[in-house]
C-alpha cells in the first residue's frame, strides 16, 4: 500500500473542503483501488483539525464515490468511475454558464423539501443556533462584510434539521461547488440584504412549524439568489 504522508497542515481559517481537496488529490495522484487510509487519529494529527473537519471531509468523498467504508477494515480507495473524475475539474466546469445553470436546478430540488421537513422536525436547540446564525450574518451586513460563512452554517443547520444524513450530505458537496458563485452573489449591500431577508422568512416558518411556508420561503430565496448569480457569470 502507497503511503499518504506529505499531506498538509491546514489553517484554521479554513473548512472541511480543504482536507477533503488534499485528500482527493492524494487520492487520484497516488493511490489505488485498495489502498486505506490513515485511521481518522493520525489525519487528525497530520491536518491538524477537528475530527468533525476530517469526518466531513471523508463524507463527502464517500458521497462522490472516491472512498467506501469497510467494517472492520477502514477507510478504502474506490475504483474510479466516471461520475468520480468529474469533480476534479468541478472548478473549471463551474465557469460554464449551463453547469452553475444545473447546481441550482438541483439546490431547487433539494433545498425546499429539506426547508419544509426542518419545519416539522427542527428542535429548539437548532432554531435557537440558526437565529444565532442570522444575528452574526444581521451584523456583517451591517458593516458591509461579505457573510458567506454565515450564509453556509445557516444552509447546513438548516439541512441538519430536516434530520436525512444522506441529503446533508448532498448539501455540503453542492455548497462547497457552488462556494464561489455564492461569494459573488453576496457581495454588495443589496444582494446582501436580499439574502438576509430570504433567511429570516425561512426560519420563520421553521419556528411556526409551518412546512408550506418553508417551503415557499426558500423557494422564492433560491429564485432571487439564482436569478443574481446568473446575471453575474
Amino acid at each position: 500500500m502507497r503511503s499518504t504522508h506529505g499531506l498538509k497542515a491546514i489553517s484554521r481559517s479554513r473548512i472541511y473542503s480543504q482536507v477533503a481537496n488534499q485528500l482527493r488529490a492524494r487520492i487520484v495522484n497516488k493511490l489505488e483501488p485498495g489502498d486505506m487510509l490513515p485511521p481518522e487519529r493520525e489525519l487528525v494529527k497530520r491536518f491538524r483539525v477537528s475530527r468533525s473537519s476530517i469526518r466531513d471531509a471523508i463524507r463527502s468523498l464517500e458521497a462522490l464515490g472516491l472512498l467506501e467504508p469497510r467494517q472492520g477494515i477502514g477507510t478504502v480507495v474506490r475504483a474510479a468511475s466516471p461520475d468520480s473524475m468529474v469533480t476534479p475539474v468541478a472548478g473549471a466546469l463551474l465557469k460554464k454558464r449551463r453547469m452553475i445553470h444545473e447546481l441550482l436546478d438541483v439546490r431547487n430540488i433539494i433545498e425546499p423539501a429539506l426547508a419544509r421537513r426542518a419545519a416539522v422536525h427542527a428542535s429548539a436547540g437548532q432554531i435557537d443556533e440558526m437565529q444565532q446564525i442570522l444575528r452574526r450574518q444581521e451584523e456583517k451586513v451591517r458593516h458591509s462584510e461579505v457573510a458567506i460563512a454565515e450564509d453556509t452554517a445557516f444552509h447546513y443547520t438548516l439541512a441538519l434539521a430536516a434530520d436525512n444524513s444522506t441529503m446533508m450530505k448532498l448539501v455540503r458537496v453542492l455548497m462547497d461547488l457552488l462556494r464561489e458563485t455564492r461569494e459573488r452573489s453576496l457581495d454588495g449591500e443589496e444582494r446582501a440584504r436580499k439574502s438576509l431577508a430570504g433567511h429570516l422568512r425561512i426560519l420563520e416558518a421553521v419556528q411556526s412549524h409551518n412546512p408550506e411556508a418553508a417551503e415557499s420561503a426558500m423557494q422564492r430565496h433560491l429564485s432571487e439568489i439564482e436569478e443574481i448569480v446568473l446575471k453575474k457569470v
